[in-house]
């Protein structure tokens, strides 16, 4: 064997403790919510969120807007969330687009994931959906997102992109070849952040007024149709015009032609849930439209531009925390980590009090026992009790808030193998099927060459060991797709392969 463990070194916490479970989150049976006391999924992601100053350690160039949420379609059935009890109900919106691994002075054309994240004001406070504009991750526990995150940065020597890594790691990680096989696509390069969707990626939960609940996923389908570049095209782009996507959104709004998304939802219940043939809440998978289907609820647009950027796009804060009565989480465990680590990450960055930051502001009714704390710009409470219980204020919970209690599948706590349930270690069904079933000719040709020219940056002794094991994901999702990878690469499959199968 090539790889053993003879001379390696133990993995430990920053306090020298050596620990097994690096890549899996302790959770209440395997498809259950994550616990607190499992310190090395906060360690990781602490340490993380505070790897950079000042600007974001991911998504650190982005694009905002103001504009509104007006609901079109009735969808109160599923949710009491005020926003949704009625037809022509609107909200002001603030919405920030993104590229996920490159600096703040990256081009906006690069290869890369596009953030999507939407923050509702609405009266029962701010609604943040913080989501992609694919509807899947590369990971599916949060315990590896700093760790893939790693791999889109720099290389600690040589302090250039390094697509070794990023092909080490991928190969390494067959959960992430469907989101792979996305970015890949011409979905990859989108021609602006007008002409592409967005999606909540993860499973969240709505609750009606009777308290009962199902599961859903969030898509905003563009109204201006989708357009990308091709990989020829978005790299001509990143020669003359690094920010294209900034200035056409700008330039759009500017000139009145307000982009549009129709916001749609995905539903399904607790009991479907529980037969669907993959973990529904895997966010490396998709709910096929065929089985549930997209259902209307209403339309955003944007239509202002923020006259300073740094006081509003820069300072923006968004986390999966933060929602609203109607509607709540699941046990999408890279949704757990996330409620847990954007916050932490905005408090680190912009400060402890970083909700009172005008864009961040709900404007409507604030009250707590929080105080003190650097940048405290509000009354900080004034003469008020900072405690509860008190005898003296009039600030107190309210019941009718509560929501429903979870149905646990399991009372047993465990580090679960995030690949070894039903369905789980099915890497390859998904993107088979977006190459087979999903592309066009033309799409499929220009994912062939993008992929080819991706893995032919992969360098090193171990160059060959990488390219094999990645071919054999390919395969695995398409006999076709993988010969064609394979024979741009100049690899001979038959000698190839059979190390990889042996």
């Amino acid at each position: 064997m090539e790889d053993n463990n003879t001379n390696k070194r133990k993995l430990t916490t920053a306090s020298g403790r050596p620990y097994a479970e690096h890549e899996n989150t302790q959770s209440v049976g395997s498809r259950g919510p994550l616990l607190l006391q499992d310190f090395i999924l906060h360690e990781k992601m602490a340490h993380f969120n505070r790897e950079r100053i000042p600007e974001r350690v991911v998504h650190a160039k982005g694009t905002g807007a103001y504009g509104t949420f007006k609901v079109t379609h009735d969808i109160s059935k599923y949710t009491k969330a005020k926003i949704f009890s009625k037809i022509g109900n609107e909200c002001k919106v603030f919405l920030r687009f993104s590229t996920v691994g490159g600096e703040k002075g990256s081009a906006d054309s690069e290869r890369d994931p596009r953030g999507f994240a939407v923050k509702f004001y609405t009266e029962d406070g701010n609604w943040d959906l913080v989501g992609n504009n694919t509807p899947v991750f590369f990971v599916k526990d949060p315990k590896k997102f700093s760790d893939f995150i790693h791999t889109q940065k720099r290389d600690p020597r040589t302090n250039l992109k390094s697509p070794t890594m990023m092909w080490d790691f991928w190969s390494l990680n067959p959960e992430s070849l469907h989101q792979v096989a996305i970015l890949m696509t011409d979905r990859g390069t989108p021609f602006s952040y007008r002409h592409m969707d967005g999606f909540s990626s993860h499973t969240y939960s709505m609750i009606d007024k009777d308290n009962k609940r199902v599961w859903v996923k969030f898509h905003f389908k563009t109204q201006q149709g989708i357009k990308n570049f091709t990989g020829p095209e978005a790299d001509a782009m990143r020669t003359t015009d690094m920010d294209h996507s900034q200035r056409d959104l700008v330039d759009a709004i500017d000139r009145g032609d307000f982009p549009r998304w129709s916001l749609k939802i995905q539903v399904m219940t607790e009991e479907q849930a529980k037969t669907f043939r993959w973990n529904p809440f895997d966010l490396t998978k998709v709910w096929p439209h065929a089985e549930f289907p997209l259902i209307d609820a209403g339309v955003l647009e944007l239509n202002q531009i923020p006259r300073n950027y740094f006081a509003h796009v820069e300072q923006s804060a968004f986390a999966p925390s933060n929602t609203i009565d109607g509607i709540g989480y699941s046990p999408d465990k890279m949704l757990q980590g996330r409620i847990l680590s954007y916050a932490d990450a905005h408090r680190y960055r912009l400060g402890v009090n970083y909700e009172q930051i005008p864009v961040n502001a709900c404007p409507f009714m604030i009250n707590n026992y929080h105080r003190d704390g650097h940048m405290r710009i509000d009354g900080n409470g004034e003469e008020g009790p900072n405690y509860y219980p008190n005898s003296f204020g009039d600030v107190v919970p309210d019941e009718s808030y509560k929501e429903p209690a979870w149905e646990l599948e399991s009372n047993v706590a465990d580090w679960y193998d995030r690949n070894a349930g039903p369905g789980d270690d099915d890497h390859y069904t998904q993107p088979g099927d977006l190459f087979r079933k999903v592309l066009d000719e033309e799409g499929k040709r220009n994912m062939i060459n993008n992929i080819v020219g991706a893995m032919s940056g992969i360098t090193g002794p171990k160059r060959d060991k990488i390219i094999n094991l990645q071919l054999c994901h390919w395969f695995r999702a398409d006999i076709g797709l993988g010969m064609a990878i394979a024979k741009g690469l100049g690899v001979d499959v038959d000698q190839a392969m059979p190390k990889q199968h042996s």
